[in-house]
């Protein structure tokens, strides 16, 4: 149960939870328990849009339907029919039933208030969210997800000393675990506080596991404008940049992509998104739904400068010299609560527009000035 219970939402956890529970059925076809929780990591890969092929829906479906033979009625069994309604179908108002329902057969569950709140954040009901799980933590309070997802919200609401006290709270329960450490660094990162982030991120390095703490440590030295380091960091990456595949791999190829412009090595940014883009355009065929290589391939456009087929979003404007449409999604977004890829958890703040050099070539405007104080 490894993955729910350090609330690591990595394709590589997910993947590895996959084949604990499928050999848990094989080993015993009648553990429902296992069926339910197969059918869950294989819903969250789904949802996560790691994989929204047919095939990873079907297995979702396939592995509740195997634990519905068996317990239909269990608390468990219902639990993660809930995850399936949420994470594949996306009726948000039926698993919130669901979820209700299993809460009256284990009243003060944290589990099913975890659930209850990960849908009303979904529905942009926050405050209520932050109750569901506030909730769950008194009941609960050593539980690492619950702490996590409780400080992630917090995150995308800029609300980031109390972000800032949770992770140190889920850290005090897991203080090795680099995915929280940078997290809490990231809090760091998005108040300017980039002396702060550094010491956090010292134990993150080229082999660390984990996709936000790499993430993470590279936003740090870009926001230091530390280029060569950051070269160096992606460099030593690459034999783990060749071991991965699809979706995570074209991301992290426009990852590195990005690096190396940012770095001023044009040239072999250029290449290195030409293979980004080998990777994505067939997952995009195969997944066309999938805003997560839509988003990545974007970025890849507006690297190569291809204007037409660049998403209209704020990093896209910018790169391909649309200043005005830049500033209006930047002022949006700046007044909305979310949790962005650029800067993993933490929304745009001020602080980020002042320190990143993505926005340099915004930087002389007057009205992206005004967005930075």
């Amino acid at each position: 149960m490894a993955f729910e219970s350090r609330s690591n939402y990595s394709s590589d956890a997910l993947f590895k939870a996959i084949d604990f529970y499928a050999l848990a059925v094989r080993l015993d076809p009648n553990f429902a328990l296992a069926w339910a929780r197969l059918s869950g990591a294989h819903a969250l890969l789904y949802f996560l849009r790691h994989d929204t092929t047919t095939a990873r829906r079907e297995a979702a479906k396939d592995a509740l339907e195997n634990a519905q033979k068996l317990q239909p009625n269990s608390p468990e069994t219902l639990l993660f029919l809930g995850y399936y309604q949420y994470w594949v179908l996306r009726d948000f108002g039926l698993a919130k039933t669901t979820f209700e329902r299993v809460g009256e057969m284990l009243p003060g569950n944290s589990e099913v208030l975890y659930a209850l709140g990960a849908v009303a954040r979904r529905e942009g009901n926050w405050d209520e969210s932050v109750v569901y799980w506030e909730r769950g933590l008194a009941l609960d309070p050593r539980n690492p997800a619950l702490l996590t997802e409780v400080a992630w919200t917090y995150a995308m609401l800029r609300q980031f000393p109390a972000a800032l006290k949770l992770y140190a709270r889920a850290l005090a329960i897991l203080p090795d675990e680099p995915s929280l450490i940078a997290l809490k660094a990231s809090i760091y990162q998005a108040e300017g506080n980039l002396q702060e982030a550094a010491k956090s991120l010292v134990q993150v390095n080229a082999e660390t596991n984990s996709n936000d703490a790499v993430r993470i440590k590279l936003t740090q030295f870009r926001l230091e404008r530390n280029f060569s380091e950051l070269i160096q960091f992606v460099q030593a990456r690459q034999p783990r940049l060749q071991a991965t595949a699809g979706i995570d791999k074209g991301i992290k190829q426009v990852g590195v992509a990005l690096a190396q412009r940012l770095a001023g090595d044009h040239a072999q940014a250029k290449a290195t998104v030409e293979q980004a883009r080998k990777t994505l355009e067939p997952l995009r065929k195969d997944q066309p739904d999938n805003a997560f290589i839509s988003a990545a391939l974007a970025v890849a456009y507006a690297t190569l400068d291809e204007k037409d087929s660049a998403i209209n979003e704020a990093q896209r404007a910018m790169m391909t010299g649309e200043n005005s449409r830049a500033i209006e999604t930047l002022t949006r977004l700046l007044h909305t609560p979310y949790g962005g890829w650029l800067y993993t958890p933490s929304p745009i703040t001020p602080a980020l527009l002042r320190l990143d050099p993505i926005w340099d070539p915004l930087r002389t405007d007057p009205a992206f000035q005004k967005l930075c104080e």
